[in-house]
């Protein structure tokens, strides 16, 4: 059983952790390379850690920031790891961290053809795909735009198709609203799993965002008892 928070509950829930420098990116990242090493150990056929292939779809903000640090973690372990950045910066120093630990990055352009079949490689050969492209933090308006956008039309086919890789979604799927659940776009791809943080968002338990989120994975980044005092808005999810 599962209980949905709000954006802003979540949000109340990690303020006075903020407020006193708590590292809860570093927790979140360190949750997510653990699913993330349970998943390749559980469902990657003649593969372990060492030697599986992800793809990190990075985002600029701080959704982004989680998946690279999760990234520097897994490299560290000699999980082949490949980023592609889907707007114009990168969290400095998470990307600092993942390159560092071996972490490629490449910047493709989805409107160049060359590039367009190099990114379609990178999905097909990779054994999981991590989707970091936005969180939480748009909310207002969730529909995916400009190059974000176009890299996941891009992928959709090939991460949707039945021999496509695992796609694990980085606190919600990128493009879902995180508090209604609503789709405005078809540009968002369809998590295997969701690894979210602190508690679980609204959106990943209603409508289509539920149908988009598959398996719902709870981090927890030190904020339960501060989400505990809180009264859910979706109560006793599954």
């Amino acid at each position: 059983m599962i209980n949905g928070y709000t954006v802003e509950q979540i949000l109340a829930s990690e303020a006075p952790h903020r407020a006193t420098g708590e590292p809860l990116m570093r927790r979140a990242a360190a949750g997510l390379a653990a699913e993330v090493r349970r998943l390749i150990n559980e469902h990657v056929d003649g593969v372990d850690n060492n030697g599986a292939t992800i793809l990190v779809l990075a985002g600029s903000g701080d959704n982004g920031g989680d998946a690279l640090f999760a990234g520097a973690e897994l490299a560290s372990d000699d999980v082949q790891i490949a980023v592609v950045p889907t707007g114009s910066r990168l969290h400095p120093e998470a990307l600092a961290a993942a390159v560092a630990a071996g972490a490629r990055v490449l910047h493709l352009d989805p409107k160049d053809d060359t590039d367009v079949g190099t990114l379609t490689r990178l999905a097909q050969t990779s054994d999981m795909v991590l989707d970091a492209i936005v969180g939480t933090g748009t909310s207002a308006q969730p529909a995916l735009r400009g190059m974000a956008r176009d890299i996941v039309e891009v992928l959709r086919p090939v991460l949707h198709s039945p021999d496509g890789p695992i796609v694990v979604a980085v606190d919600i799927p990128s493009g879902i609203g995180p508090d209604d659940g609503s789709v405005p776009n078809v540009a968002v791809l369809r998590a295997d799993v969701t690894v979210t943080f602190g508690g679980c968002k609204t959106g990943l338990l209603r409508g289509a965002g539920r149908l988009m989120a598959g398996r719902v994975v709870v981090v927890d980044i030190g904020t339960g008892e501060d989400l505990a005092a809180m009264t859910p808005v979706v109560t006793g999810a599954e």
